[in-house]
């Protein structure tokens, strides 16, 4: 079997102008990166926005593993699969980040014949959009420096500036530092320290954000700090809302590109699920839905934090609602939820694949608690058996839930066909759609109806630093927001070394932050970190290119 990155290279690609006809977007329309990629026009906006919706596929999955799972293929292969029962179709997806791609997973494009392309574009820097939020973000910070520098009006106390930088990269080292060093003419010491670009609440605004008015609404109510008697600052306060909105310009405008196999495809946005909310932008999927007749997108992660966010987060601000859901999952993943070592999983196992797939169970609860119609997809490997499909198909028919094998990874579109034909069938079945909580409910409220709800916990453990912002932020006013879980992606719980269905345990809230601006509270659990850092031996390592350009070691 060839590469991703050499399947990917010897795509017959049309040129996007060809693919926007598809949805009928006129040349003039689109601004155009190349031949293969182009931003759509906000102009189309005004031109589509009183269209009826298409149907909305949410594409989810089981808590991942080592293994894989193929969420992304899935999505890519799903709406090529579509296409082929005629169905006007685009998937609208997340955009990889650098730090992911030159760390462990080496890109976030599909895989096998269920990719989007061009795919080496998509995964390295794409149209910028990612260095508008890095370079809008790190002038807000640059700012706030300087704000103090000056004589600091404000009366803002350095101890507690919350507004930190980013970098697009995994890089343990800038964590925590302290900046303003090496005397007066360079700024005030105080310790500070970087994210990765994706947690950004510059990104969940750009992904939140209806046009620019509302993102520059947003912008001005991001809380960078607060003064020495507690009153929180706001970005506003420093004048700069029109050039932070400024930097924004093209990248709030959505990316079109194509699959493998022709389907159109949104990739706009891309905050990560297990420190963000882990969706692709509120704008590229509305361009959707009045574009096409169904929509397939898709959530980072596992159910329990992607799928959870879009619903109670994505949803409730854009005001839309999946007619479907997918949970993607396979036999391998199972087995090792089920305790398998990740050198036997070609074996069969029947009683660690019976333990793991009560992760499986506990996902299709949680979307049947949110009223969703609900269809699995298991992703194939050659090494399943009759005997592990067979039961993990009785497993989910006992439950209401129809099965589908997809090996879209092999075959393209023709290895989902009757993913696609169950998946639409869902779609006619009842909708209860409700959100896990009310928004005016008290933070510890929301927090611990999707700890016990979502993940299972017995409760939650607030420590007294979360205990103190918790009550800071409703003594301002702050409290009705919905919540954005930053937890680990490898297990229900908050500890990732709980594979399969944890119980009789507690989530341990150890930090509480507002993104004021985004629109929600963000609970830290466990040992979840905003900036990630780099394996031994990351992806980078395999990576290389060519005096005529070719790329090799990218997947």
């Amino acid at each position: 079997m060839k590469s991703d990155v050499e399947i990917a290279q010897e795509a017959q690609m049309k040129p996007i102008v060809e693919i926007a006809k598809q949805l009928d977007i006129p040349e003039e329309e689109l601004e155009l990166y190349g031949r293969y990629k182009t931003k759509v026009s906000l102009e189309t906006w005004e031109r589509i926005k009183d269209r009826p919706d298409g149907k909305l596929i949410l594409v989810s999955a089981i808590n991942p593993t080592p293994a894989g799972e193929g969420k992304t293929t899935t999505s890519v292969g799903l709406s090529d699969a579509l296409r082929k029962i005629n169905k006007k179709t685009i998937v609208a997806l997340r955009e990889p980040s650098l730090g992911p791609c030159f760390g462990i997973k080496g890109g976030a494009a599909g895989g096998g014949y269920a990719q989007v392309v061009p795919m080496e574009d998509i995964n390295l820097h794409f149209t910028g959009d990612f260095h508008a939020i890095t370079s809008a973000h790190n002038l807000l910070a640059a700012v706030i420096d300087n704000h103090i520098q000056q004589g600091n009006e404000l009366g803002l106390d350095v101890r507690r500036i919350t507004w930190r930088r980013v970098v697009d990269l995994n890089d343990r080292a800038l964590r925590n530092i302290v900046c303003g060093m090496g005397g007066k003419a360079h700024g005030v010491p105080r310790e500070t320290g970087f994210d990765i670009t994706v947690a950004s609440e510059m990104m969940a605004i750009l992904c939140l954000a209806k046009d620019l008015d509302d993102m520059k609404k947003r912008i001005g109510k991001i809380i960078i700090g607060y003064t020495f008697d507690g009153r929180p600052v706001r970005a506003e306060e420093l004048n700069v809302t029109g050039a932070l909105t400024l930097l924004f310009k093209d990248a709030i405008k959505p990316n079109l590109v194509q699959t493998l196999e022709g389907t159109p495809a949104f990739v706009h946005g891309g905050p990560f699920a297990n420190i963000a909310h882990g969706c692709n932008s509120i704008m590229a999927t509305k361009f959707a839905l009045k574009l096409a007749d169904v929509v397939v997108t898709e959530a980072g992660f596992g159910a329990d934090l992607g799928a959870e966010k879009f619903l109670d987060i994505k949803c409730r601000f854009a005001n839309i609602r999946p007619d479907a859901v997918v949970i993607v999952a396979t036999v391998r993943a199972l087995k090792m939820h089920g305790g398998m070592d990740k050198k036997e999983l070609a074996t069969v196992d029947m009683k660690a694949l019976e333990a793991g797939i009560t992760n499986l169970t506990k996902h299709i609860e949680n979307m049947q608690k949110f009223g969703l119609p609900t269809v699995v997809a298991i992703n194939a490997f050659p090494t399943d058996t009759k005997e592990e499909l067979d039961f993990v198909e009785a497993k989910c028919n006992e439950m209401g839930v129809e099965v589908a094998l997809s090996e879209v990874w092999a075959k393209g579109g023709d290895g989902g066909i009757d993913l696609a034909n169950k998946v639409m069938a869902a779609t006619e079945k009842t909708n209860n759609f409700k959100f896990m909580y009310d928004v005016n409910e008290s933070i510890e409220a929301k927090i611990t109806a999707v700890a016990k709800e979502i993940y299972g916990a017995d409760g939650v453990v607030f420590t007294p630093p979360a205990q103190k912002a918790i009550k800071e932020l409703t003594d301002l006013g702050l409290s009705n927001m919905p919540v954005c879980m930053a937890k680990t992606q490898s297990s229900l719980s908050d500890d990732p070394a709980k594979f399969g269905r944890p119980t009789n345990f507690t989530v341990t809230v150890r930090e509480i932050k507002v993104s004021a601006g985004a629109g929600f509270i963000v609970a830290l659990t466990g040992s979840i970190l905003t900036m990630p850092g780099l394996p031994k031996h990351p992806a980078a390592e395999r990576m290389d290119i060519t005096n005529d350009g070719k790329i090799t070691g990218l997947f």
